[in-house]
């Protein structure tokens, strides 16, 4: 589950990406124009110390990208390439904010995901010493789902574009910067596949291999 805070965040997410998106090689977004959100997933960090959050964006009239993201109290070592920036955060303190890709945290969750059909955290607040349970915005789900998940170790190398392919010690995943049909096939030896659904829509997510 993921408690979510009541807080003050600057800058806040959104503005976080609207800079750093247009740098990638793989964005096709307008680039004077602001990024909204369309909807979000998370996943849970069983250590409960990363926040893990996905993203789908658009910028004005294009597509939806869908961005990973991980939230940290310090630093991830050697990944200074991923940091998308920080944010101060009322009731955290400072966050480091990681495109997810190059992360063992968001790897292992994916990976759980697409291969064991976990689902995604339940967003919850705490209301006057209550549970207070956020609807999702959408819906995921793996298939086939229930393949026994080996641990994915650290995250050997990162392919970045539009596949973004995340190579780890026994899995490789393989997610879709922009979700839409025209992304391409299914890459070769997938044996599960996460996909999304909101307002009406249902496409692929990600895919998992097993190495």
């Amino acid at each position: 589950m993921a408690l979510l805070h009541r807080a003050e965040i600057r800058p806040t997410k959104l503005e976080l990406l609207t800079a750093w998106l247009p740098s990638r090689g793989w964005y096709q977004g307008d680039a004077a124009a602001e990024v909204v959100r369309v909807a979000a997933y998370r996943f849970d960090d069983p250590a409960g110390e990363v926040g893990i959050e996905t993203l789908l964006v658009r910028a004005g009239a294009g597509p939806v990208h869908q961005v990973p993201l991980t939230y940290r109290g310090a630093p991830l070592p050697s990944a200074d390439a991923w940091l998308i920036g920080t944010m101060e955060h009322s009731a955290l303190g400072t966050r480091w904010v990681y495109d997810a890709c190059a992360d063992p945290v968001y790897a292992a969750a994916l990976a759980e995901a697409v291969l064991a059909d976990t689902g995604q955290a339940e967003e919850y607040f705490e209301v006057d010493g209550h549970r207070e349970v956020r609807a999702p915005s959408m819906e995921i789900s793996s298939d086939p789902g229930g393949i026994d998940v080996p641990a994915v170790g650290a995250v050997r190398r990162v392919v970045d574009g539009t596949l973004a392919v995340i190579v780890t010690d026994t899995v490789e995943l393989t997610l879709l910067r922009r979700p839409d049909a025209a992304a391409g096939g299914t890459p070769n030896g997938t044996v599960a596949t996460l996909s999304g659904a909101w307002d009406g829509v249902s496409i692929p997510l990600a895919y998992a291999a097993l190495r």
